[in-house]
């Protein structure tokens, strides 16, 4: 009897160990980034007026246009959905420039865009972002009007100093996230 008490110890120990390894690694898989989401606004609208091929080629340009951008401010594409995307940066100034250079852009293929953006700790899932502070950033977008980049308080702290300059647009409830947030959009 000894020999398995120590055995079930000796397991026990183990799994502990392990377990504290898993959770160890999973603090060590968060980065500090900027987040960005961009959205056509409009879309569904625009896409039945122009047709699906014609809404194809327009699509096309405007996916484009903003990977030549994010490659110019040095920001990591994570996703598109649609007419949409999700990208990284590691500095929020860098983000809030190439925001703003996205909206102006598209006006230029007869559309408008919205952005928003967060920064703070994302976790990283199979190479891509996740996690609560991604969750505010897609939010932040959704909250943003037609031509506007929308900024959380985080990020307007952040960059001050930078030469960016904001309006305030209040306190707003983000849905599924605790609290109330203030948001920023960015004049310049």
């Amino acid at each position: 009897m000894p020999s398995t008490w120590i055995g079930v110890v000796d397991q026990h120990s183990i799994d502990s160990f392990l377990a504290a390894v898993d959770a160890k690694r999973s603090e060590l898989d968060l980065v500090l980034a900027t987040v960005l989401f961009t959205d056509i606004v409009g879309s569904t609208q625009k896409a039945a007026e122009l047709g699906d091929r014609a809404w194809r080629q327009l699509l096309e340009r405007h996916h484009a246009g903003v990977r030549s951008l994010l490659g110019r401010f040095r920001g990591t594409e994570i996703d598109t959905v649609g007419d949409g995307f999700f990208a990284s940066f590691d500095g929020p100034a860098r983000a809030i420039r190439c925001a703003h250079a996205i909206v102006e852009g598209v006006k230029g293929l007869g559309i408008e865009a919205r952005a928003g953006l967060h920064t703070g700790e994302c976790e990283t899932i199979d190479g891509k972002l996740g996690g609560t502070a991604v969750n505010i950033g897609a939010r932040v977008g959704a909250s943003a009007g037609p031509s506007e980049v929308l900024v959380s308080q985080t990020v307007r702290d952040l960059v001050a100093g930078s030469g960016v300059t904001f309006v305030e647009r209040g306190e707003h409830d983000l849905k599924g996230i605790p609290g109330v947030w203030r948001l920023f959009a960015v004049t310049t």
